[in-house]
């Protein structure tokens, strides 16, 4: 049947409908809404108090578990061997075995399965029962060793949180005392020795890249990933690695809300004087006072760089990716120079 042959009085009526059709169907998608972030425990819920480190020993050999909240009562736990990694993990990869678990609407517990046997996990223990063996694994709250270290004789001091702050325009969270993301140091650099404190946000509903990110910029040029990327594997780009370039030896980053420290020794490229490049930049990582990189080459810039590659010194550059990631205790100290026949 066409339009012409309708009657009249029902024209009116499918063009109305017609219409109604045509503008729903050009409507944009509404956009989702950004995965909370929490920068408190208070405010982070019963998940966060489940999430973190368990270890305990089992026929005289030490076991550990790293449990990462995924948001909605939904866990995943990560077993190792000989301890926490940093803390006795014999580093065997294929030794690492992952469970899934569920802490069900208004319980206290989270409950981990497999066809080995299952584990409960409150927040202050875990009860692993597998093969007719029963352990309580602790949960353990660990610190960086250089977390509050004291900047040295010669370093420059960026921000203590009492009043010295040489990042302009930069925003401070007055409750934690801590920068905001998204800064840049009036200073710049050559070789030097930088020490940050950083503390990434609890985004349980988050994934990948979207997950407490944020990063360290050398020279505003090289970064060094910060991202929550507790329990996962630690590729290059999550916390601790050199995106494209390498990832971390081991994975040391810590549950989120726990301040974090990165210690770094920076050894900027090397020029004639035409601006040829003679030598790549390098880079030593200490990741909560574990070494994660020694002497890593680092063959050009960050994709995302601010900075481009020259001979210019550089400035300290934290990274706003759209995550609240906070920043405290920044110092560096400048390095010798190398040959000043090459710029």
């Amino acid at each position: 049947m066409s339009f012409t042959s309708l009657p009249f009085s029902m024209r009116p009526l499918l063009i109305v409908l017609l219409l109604g059709s045509l503008l729903h169907a050009q409507q944009p998608a509404a956009p989702k809404p950004k995965p909370p972030a929490y920068l408190s425990a208070e405010e982070a819920g019963e998940d966060f108090i489940i999430q973190g480190e368990y270890s305990g020993m089992l026929d005289g050999q030490k076991i550990a578990v790293q449990v990462w909240a995924k948001g909605k009562g939904e866990f995943e736990a990560l077993g190792f061997t000989g301890g926490l990694p940093g803390a006795g993990w014999d580093e065997n990869r294929t030794s690492l075995s992952r469970v899934q678990g569920r802490r069900e609407a208004g319980a206290k517990v989270a409950t981990f399965r497999n066809e080995n046997g299952n584990a409960t996990a409150d927040g202050s223990t875990m009860q692993v029962e597998a093969n007719d063996l029963r352990v309580t694994l602790k949960k353990e709250t660990r610190t960086s060793p250089t977390l509050g270290a004291k900047p040295p004789g010669g370093a420059v001091v960026l921000f203590d949180g009492q009043g010295v702050n040489r990042f302009p325009k930069s925003q401070i969270d007055e409750k934690l005392h801590a920068l905001q993301e998204g800064i840049t140091s009036e200073d710049t650099f050559h070789d030097c020795s930088l020490h940050v404190e950083f503390m990434l946000p609890f985004m349980p509903e988050a994934r990948g890249q979207g997950r407490g990110n944020s990063g360290l910029y050398l020279q505003g040029r090289y970064e060094v990933q910060m991202l929550d990327s507790f329990a996962l594997d630690g590729k290059d780009n999550e916390c601790g690695g050199l995106y494209k370039i390498a990832s971390p030896r081991i994975n040391m980053c810590l549950p989120p809300l726990t301040w974090q420290t990165y210690d770094v020794d920076f050894t900027a490229a090397k020029y004639d004087e035409t601006g040829q490049k003679l030598v790549n930049a390098k880079i030593t990582v200490k990741h909560n006072g574990v070494l994660i990189h020694e002497n890593q080459e680092l063959p050009g810039p960050t994709t995302s760089a601010p900075n481009k590659e020259n001979a210019l010194p550089g400035p300290v550059y934290l990274q706003n990716h759209g995550n609240p990631v906070r920043y405290r205790n920044i110092w560096v100290r400048p390095l010798h120079r190398y040959d000043e026949n090459a710029k």
